[in-house]
Protein backbone atom coordinates (compact mmCIF):
# COMPACT_ATOMS: atom_id res chain seq x y z
CA UNK A 1 0.00 0.00 0.00
CA UNK A 2 1.62 3.22 -1.16
CA UNK A 3 0.78 5.78 1.53
CA UNK A 4 0.76 9.51 0.83
CA UNK A 5 0.05 10.83 4.32
CA UNK A 6 -1.35 10.12 7.77
CA UNK A 7 -3.74 12.52 9.50
CA UNK A 8 -4.56 12.59 13.21
CA UNK A 9 -7.75 14.16 14.53
CA UNK A 10 -8.10 14.65 18.28
CA UNK A 11 -11.75 14.75 19.34
CA UNK A 12 -13.57 15.13 22.63
CA UNK A 13 -17.24 14.48 23.29
CA UNK A 14 -19.42 14.27 26.42
CA UNK A 15 -21.14 10.97 27.17
CA UNK A 16 -24.92 11.22 27.34
CA UNK A 17 -24.74 9.53 30.77
CA UNK A 18 -21.53 9.30 32.88
CA UNK A 19 -20.04 5.80 33.02
CA UNK A 20 -19.00 4.62 36.50
CA UNK A 21 -16.85 1.77 37.83
CA UNK A 22 -15.06 1.38 41.17
CA UNK A 23 -12.01 2.83 39.41
CA UNK A 24 -13.70 6.11 38.54
CA UNK A 25 -16.27 7.90 36.40
CA UNK A 26 -15.93 8.85 32.73
CA UNK A 27 -18.02 11.88 31.73
CA UNK A 28 -16.13 13.11 28.66
CA UNK A 29 -14.47 10.84 26.11
CA UNK A 30 -11.33 11.83 24.25
CA UNK A 31 -10.12 9.94 21.22
CA UNK A 32 -7.79 10.09 18.23
CA UNK A 33 -9.13 9.39 14.76
CA UNK A 34 -6.42 8.13 12.36
CA UNK A 35 -6.75 8.59 8.60
CA UNK A 36 -4.27 6.77 6.38
CA UNK A 37 -4.39 8.23 2.84
CA UNK A 38 -3.07 6.28 -0.10
CA UNK A 39 -1.42 7.70 -3.19
CA UNK A 40 -4.65 6.82 -5.02
CA UNK A 41 -6.64 9.09 -2.68
CA UNK A 42 -8.42 6.27 -0.84
CA UNK A 43 -8.54 6.68 2.95
CA UNK A 44 -8.63 4.08 5.70
CA UNK A 45 -9.72 4.95 9.24
CA UNK A 46 -8.78 3.76 12.71
CA UNK A 47 -9.30 5.03 16.23
CA UNK A 48 -7.12 5.17 19.33
CA UNK A 49 -9.34 3.90 22.16
CA UNK A 50 -7.15 4.61 25.20
CA UNK A 51 -8.70 6.71 27.94
CA UNK A 52 -7.54 10.11 29.14
CA UNK A 53 -6.04 8.59 32.30
CA UNK A 54 -4.36 5.17 32.77
CA UNK A 55 -7.14 3.46 34.77
CA UNK A 56 -7.80 0.63 32.29
CA UNK A 57 -4.26 0.07 30.99
CA UNK A 58 -1.08 2.10 31.18
CA UNK A 59 -1.87 3.77 27.85
CA UNK A 60 -3.59 7.15 27.57
CA UNK A 61 -4.60 9.39 24.69
CA UNK A 62 -1.40 11.38 25.22
CA UNK A 63 0.85 8.31 25.17
CA UNK A 64 -0.88 7.12 21.98
CA UNK A 65 -0.30 10.50 20.38
CA UNK A 66 3.38 10.35 21.36
CA UNK A 67 3.80 6.83 19.98
CA UNK A 68 2.02 7.64 16.74
CA UNK A 69 3.92 10.86 16.06
CA UNK A 70 7.38 9.84 17.21
CA UNK A 71 7.57 6.11 16.42
CA UNK A 72 4.74 4.42 14.51
CA UNK A 73 4.18 6.91 11.70
CA UNK A 74 7.96 7.27 11.12
CA UNK A 75 8.20 3.47 10.91
CA UNK A 76 5.41 3.37 8.33
CA UNK A 77 7.08 6.11 6.28
CA UNK A 78 10.13 3.93 5.74
CA UNK A 79 8.28 0.83 4.52
CA UNK A 80 5.97 -0.37 1.76
CA UNK A 81 3.16 -2.28 3.44
CA UNK A 82 1.30 -4.62 1.09
CA UNK A 83 -0.99 -6.15 3.75
CA UNK A 84 -2.14 -4.93 7.20
CA UNK A 85 -0.49 -7.91 8.91
CA UNK A 86 2.86 -6.50 7.83
CA UNK A 87 2.16 -3.47 10.02
CA UNK A 88 1.89 -5.77 13.05
CA UNK A 89 5.29 -7.29 12.24
CA UNK A 90 6.75 -3.83 11.66
CA UNK A 91 5.50 -2.56 15.02
CA UNK A 92 6.85 -5.58 16.93
CA UNK A 93 10.11 -3.71 17.53
CA UNK A 94 8.18 -1.46 19.94
CA UNK A 95 7.16 -2.98 23.26
CA UNK A 96 3.49 -2.93 24.32
CA UNK A 97 1.62 0.30 23.42
CA UNK A 98 -1.03 -1.94 21.89
CA UNK A 99 -3.72 0.72 21.54
CA UNK A 100 -1.44 3.08 19.67
CA UNK A 101 -0.42 0.24 17.34
CA UNK A 102 -4.02 -0.88 16.85
CA UNK A 103 -5.21 2.57 15.85
CA UNK A 104 -3.06 2.70 12.73
CA UNK A 105 -3.14 -1.06 12.05
CA UNK A 106 -6.94 -0.93 11.86
CA UNK A 107 -6.76 2.02 9.47
CA UNK A 108 -4.61 -0.16 7.20
CA UNK A 109 -7.29 -2.89 7.34
CA UNK A 110 -9.99 -0.42 6.32
CA UNK A 111 -7.83 0.90 3.48
CA UNK A 112 -6.93 -2.61 2.29
CA UNK A 113 -10.57 -3.71 2.29
CA UNK A 114 -11.59 -0.64 0.29
CA UNK A 115 -8.86 -1.29 -2.26
CA UNK A 116 -10.11 -4.89 -2.55
CA UNK A 117 -13.67 -3.50 -2.93
CA UNK A 118 -14.65 -5.86 -0.12
CA UNK A 119 -16.44 -5.43 3.24
CA UNK A 120 -13.95 -5.58 6.09
CA UNK A 121 -15.95 -8.34 7.76
CA UNK A 122 -15.64 -10.55 4.68
CA UNK A 123 -11.93 -9.76 4.32
CA UNK A 124 -11.39 -10.95 7.91
CA UNK A 125 -13.31 -14.16 7.20
CA UNK A 126 -16.58 -13.18 8.83
CA UNK A 127 -19.69 -15.11 7.88
CA UNK A 128 -22.50 -13.35 9.74
CA UNK A 129 -24.78 -10.68 8.30
CA UNK A 130 -25.75 -9.50 11.78
CA UNK A 131 -24.25 -9.87 15.26
CA UNK A 132 -25.95 -10.00 18.69
CA UNK A 133 -25.66 -6.84 20.79
CA UNK A 134 -24.89 -6.51 24.48
CA UNK A 135 -24.70 -3.47 26.69
CA UNK A 136 -22.74 -2.35 29.75
CA UNK A 137 -24.38 -0.77 32.79
CA UNK A 138 -22.08 1.40 34.89
CA UNK A 139 -23.91 3.45 37.52
CA UNK A 140 -23.58 4.45 41.17
CA UNK A 141 -26.84 2.96 42.51
CA UNK A 142 -28.68 -0.35 42.26
CA UNK A 143 -31.93 1.44 41.47
CA UNK A 144 -30.35 3.23 38.53
CA UNK A 145 -28.87 -0.07 37.28
CA UNK A 146 -32.30 -1.73 37.35
CA UNK A 147 -33.84 1.21 35.52
CA UNK A 148 -31.15 1.15 32.83
CA UNK A 149 -31.49 -2.61 32.35
CA UNK A 150 -35.23 -2.22 31.87
CA UNK A 151 -34.66 0.45 29.23
CA UNK A 152 -32.03 -1.58 27.37
CA UNK A 153 -34.11 -4.75 27.31
CA UNK A 154 -36.97 -2.73 25.86
CA UNK A 155 -34.59 -1.62 23.10
CA UNK A 156 -33.74 -5.20 22.21
CA UNK A 157 -30.39 -5.85 23.89
CA UNK A 158 -29.85 -9.54 24.63
CA UNK A 159 -27.05 -9.41 27.20
CA UNK A 160 -26.22 -7.06 30.07
CA UNK A 161 -22.90 -6.56 31.86
CA UNK A 162 -22.71 -4.84 35.24
CA UNK A 163 -19.70 -3.58 37.16
CA UNK A 164 -19.03 -5.17 40.55
CA UNK A 165 -16.56 -4.83 43.42
CA UNK A 166 -16.31 -6.32 46.95
CA UNK A 167 -18.62 -3.64 48.35
CA UNK A 168 -21.18 -3.88 45.58
CA UNK A 169 -21.71 -7.36 44.23
CA UNK A 170 -24.13 -9.69 46.06
CA UNK A 171 -26.88 -7.16 46.64
CA UNK A 172 -26.63 -5.74 43.11
CA UNK A 173 -26.74 -9.16 41.43
CA UNK A 174 -29.47 -10.38 43.78
CA UNK A 175 -31.71 -7.43 42.92
CA UNK A 176 -31.12 -7.88 39.20
CA UNK A 177 -31.85 -11.61 39.34
CA UNK A 178 -35.05 -11.03 41.30
CA UNK A 179 -36.25 -8.69 38.58
CA UNK A 180 -34.79 -10.56 35.60
CA UNK A 181 -34.30 -14.26 36.44
CA UNK A 182 -33.51 -15.33 32.85
CA UNK A 183 -31.42 -12.37 31.70
CA UNK A 184 -28.07 -13.15 30.05
CA UNK A 185 -26.05 -11.44 32.78
CA UNK A 186 -22.35 -11.04 33.31
CA UNK A 187 -20.28 -9.17 35.88
CA UNK A 188 -17.08 -7.20 35.31
CA UNK A 189 -14.80 -6.71 38.31
CA UNK A 190 -11.94 -4.74 36.70
CA UNK A 191 -9.45 -6.42 39.09
CA UNK A 192 -11.31 -5.42 42.26
CA UNK A 193 -10.76 -8.74 44.10
CA UNK A 194 -7.90 -10.89 45.40
CA UNK A 195 -7.66 -14.60 46.17
CA UNK A 196 -8.62 -13.69 49.75
CA UNK A 197 -12.09 -12.95 48.34
CA UNK A 198 -12.57 -16.46 46.94
CA UNK A 199 -15.41 -17.37 49.33
CA UNK A 200 -17.19 -14.12 48.53
CA UNK A 201 -16.90 -14.84 44.80
CA UNK A 202 -18.11 -18.44 45.25
CA UNK A 203 -21.36 -17.06 46.68
CA UNK A 204 -21.99 -15.39 43.31
CA UNK A 205 -22.22 -18.80 41.60
CA UNK A 206 -25.90 -18.89 42.55
CA UNK A 207 -26.72 -16.09 40.13
CA UNK A 208 -26.02 -18.18 37.01
CA UNK A 209 -23.78 -15.56 35.43
CA UNK A 210 -22.43 -15.95 31.91
CA UNK A 211 -19.03 -15.05 33.39
CA UNK A 212 -17.11 -12.94 35.87
CA UNK A 213 -14.68 -10.76 33.98
CA UNK A 214 -11.17 -10.04 35.29
CA UNK A 215 -11.82 -10.50 39.03
CA UNK A 216 -8.12 -10.52 39.99
CA UNK A 217 -5.02 -8.52 39.03
CA UNK A 218 -5.01 -6.70 35.70
CA UNK A 219 -1.86 -8.51 34.57
CA UNK A 220 -2.48 -11.84 36.28
CA UNK A 221 -2.89 -15.25 34.70
CA UNK A 222 -1.63 -17.62 37.43
CA UNK A 223 -3.97 -16.69 40.30
CA UNK A 224 -6.98 -16.69 37.98
CA UNK A 225 -6.27 -20.38 37.35
CA UNK A 226 -6.40 -21.00 41.10
CA UNK A 227 -9.66 -19.08 41.40
CA UNK A 228 -11.29 -20.77 38.39
CA UNK A 229 -10.83 -24.16 40.04
CA UNK A 230 -12.94 -22.89 42.96
CA UNK A 231 -15.75 -21.33 40.91
CA UNK A 232 -18.59 -22.79 38.86
CA UNK A 233 -18.98 -19.44 37.11
CA UNK A 234 -16.66 -19.10 34.10
CA UNK A 235 -13.88 -16.57 34.48
CA UNK A 236 -13.32 -14.24 31.55
CA UNK A 237 -9.93 -12.63 31.07
CA UNK A 238 -9.72 -9.10 29.68
CA UNK A 239 -6.80 -6.87 30.71
CA UNK A 240 -4.50 -9.91 31.19
CA UNK A 241 -4.64 -10.83 27.51
CA UNK A 242 -2.72 -8.38 25.31
CA UNK A 243 -1.22 -10.93 22.90
CA UNK A 244 -1.63 -14.40 21.43
CA UNK A 245 1.12 -15.61 23.77
CA UNK A 246 -0.93 -14.45 26.76
CA UNK A 247 -3.92 -16.41 25.46
CA UNK A 248 -1.75 -19.51 25.02
CA UNK A 249 -0.42 -19.25 28.57
CA UNK A 250 -3.89 -18.73 30.00
CA UNK A 251 -5.21 -21.75 28.12
CA UNK A 252 -2.23 -23.85 29.19
CA UNK A 253 -2.96 -23.46 32.90
CA UNK A 254 -6.76 -23.13 32.50
CA UNK A 255 -6.97 -19.59 33.83
CA UNK A 256 -10.32 -18.93 32.19
CA UNK A 257 -13.14 -20.34 30.07
CA UNK A 258 -13.82 -17.10 28.21
CA UNK A 259 -11.66 -14.34 26.71
CA UNK A 260 -12.82 -10.81 25.92
CA UNK A 261 -11.08 -9.79 22.69
CA UNK A 262 -10.74 -6.04 22.24
CA UNK A 263 -8.79 -5.14 19.09
CA UNK A 264 -7.37 -2.03 20.75
CA UNK A 265 -6.07 -3.98 23.72
CA UNK A 266 -4.30 -6.65 21.67
CA UNK A 267 -2.73 -4.45 18.99
CA UNK A 268 -5.30 -4.55 16.20
CA UNK A 269 -7.53 -6.74 14.06
CA UNK A 270 -4.77 -9.09 12.92
CA UNK A 271 -3.75 -10.12 16.46
CA UNK A 272 -7.43 -10.21 17.49
CA UNK A 273 -8.24 -12.67 14.72
CA UNK A 274 -5.31 -14.90 15.69
CA UNK A 275 -6.52 -15.01 19.30
CA UNK A 276 -10.04 -15.82 18.05
CA UNK A 277 -8.72 -18.68 15.90
CA UNK A 278 -6.64 -20.07 18.76
CA UNK A 279 -9.54 -19.94 21.21
CA UNK A 280 -11.81 -21.79 18.77
CA UNK A 281 -9.29 -24.65 18.67
CA UNK A 282 -9.02 -24.66 22.47
CA UNK A 283 -12.77 -24.54 23.15
CA UNK A 284 -12.51 -21.15 24.85
CA UNK A 285 -15.47 -18.86 24.23
CA UNK A 286 -14.80 -15.33 22.99
CA UNK A 287 -16.68 -12.09 22.68
CA UNK A 288 -15.81 -8.56 21.58
CA UNK A 289 -15.56 -5.99 24.36
CA UNK A 290 -16.05 -2.26 24.11
CA UNK A 291 -14.13 0.81 25.23
CA UNK A 292 -16.82 3.51 25.13
CA UNK A 293 -15.65 4.02 21.55
CA UNK A 294 -16.70 6.39 18.86
CA UNK A 295 -18.21 4.96 15.71
CA UNK A 296 -15.02 4.14 13.78
CA UNK A 297 -13.72 1.70 16.38
CA UNK A 298 -17.21 0.30 16.91
CA UNK A 299 -17.43 -0.37 13.14
CA UNK A 300 -14.19 -2.36 13.33
CA UNK A 301 -15.62 -4.31 16.29
CA UNK A 302 -18.71 -5.21 14.26
CA UNK A 303 -16.53 -6.59 11.47
CA UNK A 304 -14.49 -8.65 13.95
CA UNK A 305 -17.63 -9.94 15.66
CA UNK A 306 -18.85 -11.41 12.37
CA UNK A 307 -16.27 -14.21 12.79
CA UNK A 308 -17.85 -17.53 13.72
CA UNK A 309 -16.22 -17.87 17.16
CA UNK A 310 -17.90 -14.78 18.60
CA UNK A 311 -20.90 -16.58 20.07
CA UNK A 312 -21.46 -14.30 23.08
CA UNK A 313 -23.10 -10.90 22.43
CA UNK A 314 -20.44 -8.18 22.41
CA UNK A 315 -20.40 -4.59 23.61
CA UNK A 316 -21.94 -3.44 20.33
CA UNK A 317 -24.53 -0.97 21.51
CA UNK A 318 -26.19 1.70 19.38
CA UNK A 319 -24.40 4.99 18.80
CA UNK A 320 -27.26 6.66 20.68
CA UNK A 321 -26.31 4.68 23.80
CA UNK A 322 -23.39 7.06 24.37
CA UNK A 323 -23.60 10.01 21.98
CA UNK A 324 -26.01 12.72 21.01
CA UNK A 325 -24.40 12.39 17.57
CA UNK A 326 -21.70 9.94 16.48
CA UNK A 327 -18.80 10.52 14.06
CA UNK A 328 -20.06 8.00 11.46
CA UNK A 329 -22.98 7.85 9.03
CA UNK A 330 -25.28 6.07 9.28
CA UNK A 331 -25.10 5.69 13.04
CA UNK A 332 -24.98 2.17 14.49
CA UNK A 333 -28.35 0.90 15.68
CA UNK A 334 -29.62 -2.20 17.46
CA UNK A 335 -32.68 -3.83 15.89
CA UNK A 336 -34.35 -6.73 17.71
CA UNK A 337 -31.14 -7.41 19.62
CA UNK A 338 -28.82 -7.41 16.61
CA UNK A 339 -26.50 -5.04 14.74
CA UNK A 340 -26.29 -5.43 10.97
CA UNK A 341 -22.88 -6.11 9.45
CA UNK A 342 -22.29 -3.58 6.63
CA UNK A 343 -21.89 -4.92 3.10
CA UNK A 344 -20.11 -1.83 1.74
CA UNK A 345 -16.32 -1.88 1.19
CA UNK A 346 -14.11 -1.29 4.23
CA UNK A 347 -15.72 -0.58 7.57
CA UNK A 348 -18.95 0.18 5.70
CA UNK A 349 -19.64 3.59 7.20
CA UNK A 350 -18.98 7.14 6.04
CA UNK A 351 -17.35 9.74 8.29
CA UNK A 352 -19.57 12.45 9.76
CA UNK A 353 -17.16 15.33 9.18
CA UNK A 354 -19.63 17.87 10.51
CA UNK A 355 -19.60 16.14 13.91
CA UNK A 356 -15.85 15.55 13.81
CA UNK A 357 -15.21 19.25 13.22
CA UNK A 358 -17.61 20.20 16.03
CA UNK A 359 -15.67 18.06 18.52
CA UNK A 360 -12.15 18.62 17.12
CA UNK A 361 -9.41 19.61 19.58
CA UNK A 362 -6.41 19.18 17.25
CA UNK A 363 -5.54 18.12 13.71
CA UNK A 364 -2.13 17.12 12.37
CA UNK A 365 -0.90 15.72 9.06
CA UNK A 366 2.29 13.79 8.31
CA UNK A 367 3.39 13.60 4.67
CA UNK A 368 5.21 10.34 3.99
Amino acid sequence: MNIKSVKLYGIKMPLKVPFTTHLGTVSDREGILIEVIGQDGISGYGEAVAFSSPWYTEETIQTCLHMLKDFLIPLVSKQTISHPEEATALFSSIKRNQMAKASIEMAFWDLHAKRQNMPLAKLLGGTRTSVPAGVVVGTKTIQESIRQIQDYLAKGYTRVKVKINPGNDFQLLSEIRQNYPFLQLMADANSAYTLDDTEQLKVLDQFNLLMIEQPLGHDDIVEHAVLQRSLKTPICLDESIISLDDARKAAGIQSCRVINIKPGRVGGLGPAKKIHDFCMLQGIKVWCGGMLEFGVSRAHNIALSSLSGFTIPGDLSSSSRYWEEDIILPEISVENGYVSVPDKPGIGFDLNWKRINETLIFEEEYIL
